[in-house]
């Protein structure tokens, strides 16, 4: 099968959604399936760069979004490439720039086109002029209007599900959760990064790994510093990534009085994200606004366990005190943090871990986003014999 996958956002930007594209992309291709990465072009990816069967398209940076990209350009061009490498089916990963293209591409090849909604709209309008300009309702006639006459759509969790029928999709709706690429999490390139962040070897890690923005709530870690380290004088706090928010959380920071236990990163490439999560006695998130969870099963398969806000996501991963809790407060969030810190960095029972990963594996999430791509195959081939 001849694969298109279309995204305004791809390696080497760094973000959930590009992770899980290139996850995707492998997990296909090892299946014995062709994908090519109809993308924008990346101020990093210089001039003359070749990258098998990923194609670009002139971009300009998204408003509010200055890291992200958005296509002015490339309509007929990525309709030409789709004829030349013969797509069997349009897998859009965006509703904006590159969706909109996939979906005339698929039009004018008359295959089918489906649709990952990666994102939840209605957590991020405080973006666009401070949330004066937008409201919920926009997002739900905006993602009716993108979705129409498209031939299915893959939800990441059961929450983006529920939002979707309530916002009176018709189309198919499958939920697959984002699978994870395990050897690659645990691959090779293994190496100790607490030396090179200034961390002892009996120093305990709590790690958090996002882009760094309100809608992660990092601030809620941070607030619960002090008091950790009133139980726990050689913790240490290590915030990976980078966003709109690290000069709001370093003042934090300074305002707590906690500078000498609170590391900040930077990005990290993700061929090293595995080495950060092994580093870390444990994996915090109190973000509210996961739609797939990437951060947490990437933990998992780097065997860390993890305290997760709670979601309709992680009922699927953390059944097992044995891989994680998760928590609806910030008491909660407290009281699983010491608990784990007290126990010290336990292995995960490696049977338990087994079965569990194989269920978020990327193997596993190939093999369920090809039978959506035969199904709406197959379907397409009805509708137009019907037509006929």
């Amino acid at each position: 099968m001849n694969i298109g996958l279309y995204t305004d956002t791809y390696f080497p930007q760094i973000s959930g959604v590009a992770t899980s594209i290139q996850t995707l992309k492998r997990a296909l291709e090892k299946q014995g399936h062709n994908v090519f990465i109809f993308t924008t072009t990346d101020p990093h990816v210089g001039k003359g760069v070749v990258e098998p069967n990923v194609f670009r398209f002139s971009s300009v940076p998204f408003i509010s979004f200055t890291d992200r990209r958005i296509a002015f350009r490339g309509l007929f061009e990525a309709t030409r490439v789709a004829k030349e490498v013969q797509l069997d089916v349009v897998h859009t990963q965006t509703e904006f720039s590159m969706g909109l293209i996939g979906k005339y591409v698929a039009h004018q090849l008359n295959i089918p086109a489906v649709h990952t909604y990666h994102t939840m709209y209605e957590d991020y309008l405080h973006y666009v002029l401070n949330g004066n300009l937008l409201r919920p309702v926009h997002v739900k006639q905006f993602t009716k209007a993108y979705l129409k006459n498209m031939d299915g759509v893959i939800a990441p969790s059961k929450r983006v599900e529920k939002l979707l029928d309530r916002y009176g999709v018709q189309i198919p709706i499958k939920v697959i959760p984002t699978g994870v690429d395990i050897e690659a999490m645990n691959g090779d390139q293994r190496r100790d990064v607490r030396p090179e962040l200034g961390i002892a070897p009996d120093d305990l890690v709590i790690l958090t790994l996002s882009r760094i923005a309100a809608e992660k709530k990092i601030d809620r870690i941070l607030d619960l510093m002090p008091e950790l380290l009133g139980q726990f004088s050689n913790l240490k706090l290590v915030i990976a990534g980078d966003g709109p928010d690290v000069d709001l959380l370093k003042d934090q920071v300074e305002r707590l009085s906690i500078e000498d236990y609170v590391i900040f990163t930077g990005d990290v490439p993700h061929e090293d994200v595995g080495n950060f999560y092994r580093m870390a006695d444990l994996f915090v998130s109190a973000s509210d606004t996961e739609t797939q969870g990437l951060t947490y099963i990437e933990a998992l398969a780097a065997g860390t366990k993890s305290v997760i806000f709670d979601t309709d996501y992680t009922e699927n991963v953390f059944d097992d005190v044995e891989f994680g809790q998760v928590f609806n407060s910030q008491r909660e969030m407290k009281e699983a943090i010491i608990s784990y810190l007290k126990q010290g960095k336990q292995a995960i029972n490696p049977t338990k871990l087994k079965t569990k990963l194989e269920n978020i594996s990327a193997t596993h999430f190939g093999k369920e986003v090809v039978d959506f791509y035969k199904a709406a195959i197959d379907a397409y081939s009805n509708k137009e014999v019907n037509d006929d």
